[in-house]
């Protein structure tokens, strides 16, 4: 079920993120593990609020927000050939982000956001569809969530923080080294809605 877009329910999804955050931020700490951002969709939304948690200095070492297609070459490092032939919104792009998020961060792990967010389509990708990834870089796995969210740019964005925040948590804390790249589909479950 899509999120509404009203003065409860944002209220309601600010609190989720703000406890996902707190969540993730808790565990990297405790882990000893950093964490750095790329987003397209989101727009900084999974920086600020991954920032908005006191002490977060200690695992977040930074985000770049690669909304335009060529910044995703320049500043993230995605194959210009790739894009240029699949376009932003597809899996190989999310990898790609989160890899070269976490490389140029130096981040041990890599989150990244990439879709449409709407209100209308992009290349004929349908409003909707997004990808998330996480690059670990304590055994080299990527790690990633195809999505086809419904409901307002606001609703789609916003499940996609929590969804983002959400793979991270499982990243970090999974048992490195005991699975293979996750891939798109087989990764843990969606956050609560």
């Amino acid at each position: 079920m899509p999120l509404d877009d009203t003065a409860e329910q944002r209220t309601v999804s600010d609190d989720r993120i703000r406890q996902h955050s707190d969540e993730l931020v808790a565990v990297l700490i405790d882990l000893g593990v950093t964490i750095a951002v790329a987003e397209s969709l989101t727009g900084g939304a999974v920086c600020a609020a991954l920032t908005g948690v006191a002490g977060a200095s200690a695992c977040f070492r930074g985000g770049i927000v690669s909304y335009a297609t060529d910044l995703k070459a320049t500043l993230v490092g995605v194959d210009p050939a790739l894009l240029r032939a699949h376009g932003p919104v597809d899996p190989r792009v999310a990898w790609q982000m989160a890899r070269g998020v976490a490389t140029r961060c130096e981040a041990t792990i890599g989150a990244s956001t990439t879709g449409v967010a709407g209100p209308s389509s992009q290349g004929g990708v349908p409003v909707g569809t997004v990808f998330i990834s996480v690059h670990d870089n304590r055994d080299g796995t990527d790690h990633g969530r195809a999505l086809c969210l419904a409901g307002s740019r606001w609703a789609i964005r916003t499940q996609t923080v929590l969804e983002v925040l959400n793979l991270a948590t499982w990243v970090a804390t999974r048992d490195v080294g005991a699975s293979v790249s996750g891939g798109f589909g087989n990764e843990p479950p969606p956050a609560q809605r």
